[in-house]
C-alpha cells in the first residue's frame, strides 16, 4: 500500500471533476473512490470503516491461532498426562484438549484483533462527521514511491486534506 489521501468537498461536481483529473495521470493513482451520496457507502470502504477493517483482521489472526491453539492443545495433553477427559479414551483425550485449544484460539483472534487500536481512528471519525454534514469525500492512493499530485489537489479548492498514511 502507498500513500494515501482523502479529499473533503462540498461540491460532488467539483470532486467528481478532480477524480477524472487525477485518473488521468502518469502513472494512474492505484485507487480512486467517491465517497458520499449517490456514491460509493462508506461502510464499503476499508480504510474509512473501522469494523469492517477489525473483521479482516480478525480473519488474518485466525488463520494461524486456530491451527495454533489445536496443536498447542493436543501438545498439552500429551505433556501432563492429566485424564481429564478419560471417558473419551487415550486419543480422545487428546483429541478433545486439541479442540479446546482450538476454540481458545478462535477468541483469542477476536480479542487480538480488537486490542488492535489504528492511529488514524481519529482522522476517520472527522471525515464521516465531514460525510454526515453532507460532504463528498474521495480517497486516493498512489503507489509507493509515487508522490501525491498536492497541487493538483489544491486547485480543487478541497474543504480539507487529510493525510491517512504515507509509505
Amino acid at each position: 500500500m502507498g500513500s494515501s489521501v482523502v479529499v473533503v468537498s462540498a461540491e460532488r461536481k467539483r470532486l467528481l471533476q478532480l477524480k477524472d483529473q487525477l485518473a488521468e495521470l502518469t502513472p494512474p493513482p492505484q485507487r480512486l473512490v467517491t465517497i458520499g451520496r449517490g456514491e460509493t457507502p462508506i461502510a464499503e470502504v476499508q480504510e474509512l470503516n473501522p469494523a469492517l477493517s477489525r473483521r479482516i483482521r480478525q480473519q488474518r489472526m485466525a488463520t494461524w491461532l486456530i491451527p495454533f491453539g489445536f496443536f498447542a492443545g493436543l501438545t498439552f495433553t500429551f505433556i501432563t498426562d492429566l485424564d481429564t477427559f478419560a471417558f473419551a479414551g487415550p486419543i480422545g483425550s487428546h483429541l478433545i484438549g486439541g479442540l479446546l485449544g482450538l476454540g481458545s484460539g478462535w477468541m483469542g483472534s477476536f480479542a487480538a484483533a480488537a486490542s488492535v487500536s489504528s492511529d488514524v481512528d481519529d482522522r476517520v471519525r472527522a471525515l464521516r462527521n465531514r460525510l454526515d454534514e453532507g460532504n463528498w469525500l474521495l480517497l486516493l492512493e498512489m503507489a509507493n514511491g509515487i508522490e501525491i499530485p498536492w497541487t493538483r489537489l489544491q486547485e480543487a479548492r478541497p474543504k480539507a486534506v487529510v493525510r491517512l498514511n504515507e509509505n
